[in-house]
């Protein structure tokens, strides 16, 4: 039976087989951004998550055009680009809070 409803560590586990290594607080270096190497590891899940929907549509594709006939693979596929999608927007709501709390900090 597969499962339609994949748990986050699942999700980023394929995204990232070897696992996240998130930036921490204070150990940048002077003169070196921490920022922009956030902002490009952002960025390459962004990729990893277009690449899972692409992936979804063309299975969905498939399975119209009569090419493929294992429809618990692409109820897969269609799970697995929800779930990595909607933990995109949490990360991205997460984000955008912690902008408005800081541009709220009294200087």
């Amino acid at each position: 039976m597969i499962n339609l409803n994949p748990d986050v560590s699942s999700v980023i586990s394929k995204l990232y087989p070897n696992g996240i290594e998130l930036p921490k607080l204070g150990d940048a270096e002077p003169g070196k951004s921490d920022f922009a190497d956030t902002i490009k590891s952002v960025e390459k899940y962004l990729h990893k998550v277009d690449d899972l929907q692409q992936t979804s549509d063309v299975s969905i594709k498939d399975l119209l055009a009569g090419k493929n006939e294992d429809i618990n693979s692409v109820v897969a596929a269609v799970a697995e680009a929800d779930v990595s999608f909607k933990l995109l927007l949490g990360v991205r709501n997460k984000l955008i809070d912690a902008y408005k709390q800081t541009m709220n900090m009294p200087i």
